[in-house]
């Protein structure tokens, strides 16, 4: 008898502690799939924006410089080192969320003062649950030249502040494809609120553009890579408001350098435009690289956090 009652407690206490190491294991938590690292080096890309945006609470310091065309002078003024035509723009950008920046830049051509956001939609994580980085770019601009530019052959000529104004929005889409190199491309739309016309309705510049890009970075080595761009200003019929029109902007390209740190990036590369603000570069950019025009070019960025 003390033999049957043996072997029933043991079969209860046995059941018992299964049921326990039952209760007891947790479940397997998923791991969170993390945005991916490093698609590009910088937020800047020579001429173009990427989706790059620092963590929050940091403060990022952008010093971009294009020089006069290489081909204008030669030696007589260091390939466009000393040209009278470089230009400059200095800026601040400051994260507030992850995935959010807004910033402030002046830059030397037409004294232009821009305020900038750009915000990630979506971001490309490591495990490719979501396989690309949407981004949002949008500036406005104001042209701190004398008002005098501004004088049209609208029937409204009359000066006004907002005609001071441009306005460029761009997305962009863009994937790490391997550790080495990463790739985007972007579409935009520009507007100025004045342009200059000849004729009104008949010949002079459009207020608006559309454009459409691609860029990339091949990275060779922990904090070096090759990096290039390509923008087009897009020619739409439906969107034209003149017969003739007068500011046929010509597509940009750039490649160049990069080397990058986890506080600073610096470029040096050969582009076309000697704009720097986007809707300059797409609405008047006159420099044609098929046949040589390229002008030298740096960009610099350090971040701070707080």
């Amino acid at each position: 008898m003390k033999k049957y009652i043996l072997i029933l407690l043991i079969m209860v206490f046995g059941f018992g502690v299964i049921l326990a190491q039952d209760e007891e294991a947790p479940a397997p938590k998923k791991k969170k799939d993390k945005p991916v690292r490093e698609m590009f080096g910088s937020g800047i890309l020579i001429d173009e924006q990427t989706s790059i945006i620092p963590e929050k609470k940091t403060l990022e310091l952008l010093i971009q410089h294009r020089f006069g065309l290489i081909k204008n002078n030669g030696i007589s003024d260091l390939y466009g080192i000393y040209a009278p035509s470089a230009n400059t723009r200095m800026g601040l950008n400051y994260s507030i969320l992850d995935n959010l920046m807004i910033g402030y830049g002046i830059t030397k051509k037409n004294m232009y003062s821009d305020f900038q956001v750009k915000y990630n939609i979506i971001e490309q994580t490591r495990r490719n649950t979501i396989p690309v980085t949407v981004t949002l770019y949008a500036n406005m601009a104001i042209d701190g030249r004398n008002k005098d530019v501004f004088n049209t052959a609208t029937a409204d000529s009359a000066y006004k502040f907002a005609d001071r104004l441009s306005y460029f929005t761009q997305v962009m889409v863009s994937r790490k494809i391997t550790d080495w190199f990463s790739f985007s491309v972007n579409g935009s739309f520009t507007h100025y609120n004045t342009v200059s016309a000849d004729t009104a309705g008949v010949k002079g510049m459009d207020h608006d553009k559309i454009g459409i890009g691609f860029m990339g970075q091949f990275k060779f080595s922990p904090q070096s890579s090759i990096i290039f761009h390509y923008s087009m200003p897009l020619d739409i019929k439906s969107i034209k408001e003149n017969t003739i029109v007068t500011n046929k902007s010509k597509p940009n390209f750039g490649i160049g350098y990069q080397v990058a740190t986890a506080t600073h990036a610096f470029e040096i590369f050969i582009t076309a435009s000697n704009g720097i603000i986007p809707q300059d570069n797409y609405m008047y950019n006159t420099s044609d690289w098929t046949d040589g025009e390229f002008r030298i070019g740096f960009n610099i960025t350090r971040l701070w956090g707080f």
